[in-house]
């Protein structure tokens, strides 16, 4: 065996594996994740995340959590898996251990003009209410907040500060406008259109 490869209990034990209390001493004392994978009367929860393939390595990391309001209820929202995507990536590759988890999201812009609209501003709360809750009941150590809406976007954020867990926020971007007689259009000019039908600024077919 060369001086470069170690033996396989040695691996074992510099990587804090092959003792009773695995775990003790991996984590630095300020993540509270130690609550949920350190110490032998932790089995069963180290147990939950390893159905899902965690190993060793990850649960000595910090629990990252990834909320992600994707959803096909509007454009803004409808891509952001990928948005999400990329952010577990980069905390896998970073040394962290991600965790999605999935929230709510309204559009207004659909339920505008009509009694669904009541369910618009308090969305939001809802949306914090959740990641809040989710983060502090798996015992996260910091976020990565997805958003792609103006119903989101506040609620991961409003999310972040009361966590109070390090937090990076993800903006999914702005919807590209469609292209109408050689200009750019937007949702803005199908509202303005509304009124402009309504006043008899233009037909129908327009």
């Amino acid at each position: 065996m060369s001086e470069q490869q170690s033996r396989p209990d040695e691996d074992a034990a510099s990587r804090g594996r092959g003792d009773a209390d695995r775990f003790a001493g991996k984590k630095d004392a300020d993540l509270r994740s130690k609550d949920v994978t350190e110490g032998a009367e932790r089995a069963p929860h180290r147990s939950m995340f390893r159905a899902m393939g965690f190993d060793d390595e990850d649960l000595s990391s910090p629990i990252v959590g990834v909320p992600n309001p994707a959803a096909d209820i509007t454009p803004c929202n409808v891509h952001l898996d990928d948005v999400a995507e990329s952010a577990l990536d980069g905390i896998d590759a970073a040394g962290g251990m991600p965790i999605e988890f999935g929230t709510i999201t309204i559009s207004d812009a659909i339920s505008m003009g009509t009694e669904g609209m009541k369910a618009s501003l308090i969305s939001r709360e809802v949306i914090a209410d959740s990641v809040e809750l989710v983060s502090f009941g798996e015992r996260m150590d910091a976020l990565v907040t997805v958003a792609g809406c103006d119903k989101n976007l506040p609620g991961m954020l409003m999310a972040s500060i009361r966590t109070d867990l390090p937090s990076v926020f993800l903006y999914g971007g702005s919807i590209m406008p469609g292209q109408h007689n050689g200009r750019d259009v937007t949702i803005v000019q199908v509202f303005e259109g509304v009124g402009a039908y309504a006043e008899g600024d233009m037909s129908g077919e327009e």
